[in-house]
């Protein structure tokens, strides 16, 4: 099993997870040209794609879901909650619905999705597996709870949202609302707490570790890769950070 992504932050989100003939895309935050850009630089192309699986209906997560899954007659998978929101991108060909705790097999590939308390209608996060190793996809937390934290166990790769320094977004530009919708517990997870969750989580067999979702305002990769690798015992730059612009190259799990 592989995973890479196409970038990741406030201006769009978006994974690709693959194994064997199976390759699927979580969430669709960039627009239908974009992300078939953005997909090209991995070797794909949307044709190549099984399914999109949407997280929540924010529009970084969502923005290009109805218009790749109508040019590419894709299934698209998402909670009820999740359905009735991004009813506004208009009507998808082929719409199935999960809930957390009931895992979804695609081919090669299960996702094991699991509810998160973030400020969407039903949002979720993954944990996506071969059958052998373990992937965890966890963005858009609002918070860390036991049930996340019992989720992600035993994963061999985690991808964490790391999404602001407190200080920073204290002293940023935001309005005083955003700051406090983005810091409170339905928002998105300082430096500090990724790093909190990671040592709920380290064990022996954990590898690839990557922060995500950094505010292009209010973080630095730095202040991120040195938060997670302080928990790791290793150099931050064996902390991988998922860009904005750049994404993330292939990484095997």
């Amino acid at each position: 099993m592989r995973f890479a992504c196409l970038g990741s932050g406030s201006g769009g989100n978006a994974w690709v997870v693959a194994s064997g003939s199976t390759r699927v895309l979580l969430d669709a935050g960039f627009f239908g040209q974009e992300t078939a850009w953005r997909l090209g630089r991995l070797g794909l192309s949307p044709a190549d794609l099984d399914a999109v699986i949407l997280t929540h209906e924010h529009g970084d997560h969502v923005r290009g879901a109805g218009v790749l899954a109508r040019r590419f007659r894709l299934p698209v998978w998402s909670t009820a909650g999740t359905a009735r929101a991004v009813a506004r991108l208009g009507p998808f060909p082929e719409l199935h619905a999960f809930r957390a705790g009931a895992p979804i097999v695609l081919g090669d590939l299960r996702l094991d999705p699991f509810a998160v308390l973030h400020d969407a209608a039903e949002p979720c996060a993954f944990v996506v597996s071969d059958g052998d190793r373990r992937l965890g996809l966890a963005t858009d937390l609002g918070c860390v709870t036991p049930p996340v934290e019992a989720a992600l166990a035993a994963c061999h790769a985690l991808v964490l949202e790391c999404n602001h320094d407190p200080d920073m977004l204290r002293t940023g530009p935001y309005p005083a609302s955003l700051k406090q919708r983005v810091g409170g517990a339905y928002g998105h997870l300082s430096n500090a707490q990724g790093a909190a969750l990671l040592g709920a989580l380290r064990h022996g067999h954990l590898g690839t570790v990557v922060a995500a979702h950094l505010s292009a305002k209010n973080n630095r990769p730095a202040l991120a890769q040195g938060a997670l690798a302080q928990v790791l015992g290793c150099a931050p730059a064996e902390v991988r950070v998922a860009d904005q612009h750049q994404g993330l190259d292939w990484h095997t799990v």
